[in-house]
């Protein structure tokens, strides 16, 4: 990254961030609001899962969407993951930017990025959804004791 860009560590202001316009992809762990946030954005990315779901984001990521490349990451851990080595990690940094597949990348990601942006839109599927839910829950009237005998 010498010269060429930066590395934040520790807290950032995600979204902000992977909303710039410089910003070329995204390194994450695939937790599912970092993922959400990396389609939102339109941006492809590096994947490195290390436990819980993340293994199945992933997978939405590289193989289902299209979007991303991993690291080759295979093992579930509660710690940092290790058994990564460093040239897998510059392999998929350079695919998702200069591959052959970059540009295809790039292209699905901002396809992505602006279905999300209509999904949540007045009118949109995650705006009725919501709002069904808000209608619901508005009408649910708990059980009494009475009616649970």
């Amino acid at each position: 990254m010498r010269n060429k860009g930066l590395i934040i560590r520790g807290w950032a202001p995600q979204v902000m961030i992977l909303n710039h316009a410089a910003v070329g992809a995204f390194v994450t762990h695939c937790g599912w609001n970092s993922t959400l946030e990396g389609v939102c954005a339109g941006v492809p990315m590096v994947t490195w899962p290390v436990f819980a779901e993340q293994f199945f984001n992933e997978k939405l990521v590289t193989e289902v969407l299209g979007t991303g490349v991993s690291v080759g990451n295979k093992r579930w851990m509660l710690s940092e993951s290790e058994g990564v080595q460093r040239d897998a990690v510059a392999r998929a940094v350079e695919e998702v930017m200069v591959g052959g597949g970059a540009a295809e990348m790039r292209r699905r990601a901002e396809n992505y990025k602006e279905m999300a942006k209509k999904a949540v839109e007045e009118g949109g599927s995650s705006y009725h959804s919501l709002n069904a839910l808000i209608e619901e829950l508005s009408n649910y009237v708990a059980p009494t004791k009475q009616d649970t005998n």
